[in-house]
């Protein structure tokens, strides 16, 4: 499993990134309590990647760096995304790089969110401006979201905050992953084929049409001719 961590603080050090390191090691940690999952973590620094990012926006093609960044995120199983409040919302750096995101590429990934900033009034940005941004990517956002003000930093109740977050964001990685281990160590898929899928397989005669049916998996199919004939005469 791949644990990607995007970070949009501008400073090193920076606040930002110290949230998402405290993210990530309480998410790997619920992972390894998960019948002992194993994830590989990554992270993408944007601070690093502004000028590609700018470059990108304006011609249109990503140079080497940002295209490995944007793939990582595409082959993440779980993100955590990371930014420092600007102007009561997450910053322009953060904002143009998800902006360059594939529309598809984080369909069903589960998403942790994290926020900081110089006062506890912008709170609320991980709710007004971070959550509905992944919800139009169609990524599923985590119930808890963390905001770290100044004042935060050291108080109890933030890192409960990180560990609730962490513990969530874990169960719904091994929640979403592809496969199931079964007590002999085989893999196999999380689903059995839809019916759509056993028609697929089902016989055809030269002409196309499905000849037989497997009654083992409940599919009754009727061949097309069989059909019209029977409509024809009712």
């Amino acid at each position: 499993m791949k644990l990607l961590v995007v970070s949009a603080g501008l400073s090193s050090p920076s606040s930002t990134r110290l949230l998402a390191d405290r993210l990530t090691a309480a998410t790997l940690d619920h992972l390894d309590h998960l019948d002992h999952l194993d994830a590989e973590p990554g992270t993408v620094e944007l601070r690093e990647l502004a000028t590609e990012i700018a470059r990108h926006l304006v011609t249109g093609f990503p140079p080497a760096r940002l295209a490995a960044a944007l793939d990582a995120v595409a082959a993440a199983d779980g993100l955590i995304a990371v930014t420092p409040v600007f102007a009561a919302s997450y910053s322009g750096l953060f904002k143009s790089f998800f902006d360059l995101i594939d529309k598809d590429a984080l369909t069903g990934t589960p998403v942790l969110v994290g926020a900081t900033g110089g006062t506890a009034r912008h709170g609320l940005v991980t709710e007004h401006a971070m959550r509905p941004l992944f919800t139009h990517l169609r990524a599923p956002v985590v119930p808890t979201a963390v905001y770290a003000a100044s004042e935060d930093w050291g108080a109890q109740g933030l890192a409960q905050r990180i560990t609730r977050a962490g513990t969530e964001l874990a169960r719904s990685m091994a929640a979403t992953r592809p496969t199931t281990r079964d007590t002999t160590g085989d893999t196999s898929p999380d689903t059995a084929p839809d019916v759509d899928t056993a028609a697929a397989l089902a016989p055809r005669s030269p002409t196309g049409a499905i000849t037989s049916t497997d009654p083992a998996n409940g599919l009754t199919v009727v061949p097309f001719a069989q059909r019209l004939a029977a409509l024809r005469t009712g």
